[in-house]
């Protein structure tokens, strides 16, 4: 299976969520079990040998493979939520993104300073939501942070905006 067959999985919400936005929808790519599939296996090989130990998955949309990239690779998962969702004591970093402000937090024993993390999304758009994160993974001190992405919008140029001295991989670009 290519790329570009995985790519025309995926549609295009106009207008979503508010007025002006293309939304890249990837829940048709994901309902496909082959191409889930297919997903797992192409990320799965590019970071088989990097010695991840947690994959962060980001909410919302970020939940939806973050576990299943955690699995493939050996490594634990930590879910990255909105204020008030975990139930646990929690460390958290506020951020602007395309919408407004917005907040995410992780478990303060989720991550420590042994760990190699990769942080997951589904979509790198403007890319403050990830630099956000990876602010909040670097408050755990750890070995070293990869970023994954299954869409890169290219337009919206967010991969120029990540931080120096982080692997970025993006799946599938449009």
């Amino acid at each position: 299976m290519s790329i570009d067959l995985l790519k025309q999985s995926i549609r295009s919400i106009e207008n979503f969520p508010k007025p002006g936005v293309s939304f890249a929808d990837i829940t048709p790519l994901l309902s496909n079990p082959q191409q889930l599939k297919e997903l797992q296996s192409l990320i799965g090989t590019h970071y088989a040998n990097c010695n991840i130990t947690k994959v962060v998955g980001l909410e919302s949309r970020g939940f939806f493979f973050a576990p299943a990239i955690a699995m493939g690779i050996g490594a634990g998962f930590v879910p990255a939520r909105k204020p008030g969702k975990l139930p646990f004591q929690t460390i958290g970093i506020e951020y602007e993104k395309e919408y407004g402000k917005d907040k995410i937090e992780i478990h303060v024993d989720a991550i420590n300073e042994n760990d190699v993390v990769l942080i997951h999304d589904d979509v790198l758009a403007t890319g403050g939501t990830i630099n956000a994160a990876i602010e909040l993974v670097k408050k755990c001190n750890v070995k070293k942070i990869y970023v994954n992405f299954i869409v890169e919008i290219t337009a919206l140029q967010g991969r120029d905006k990540i931080q120096q001295g982080v692997d970025v991989m993006s799946l599938i670009k449009l």
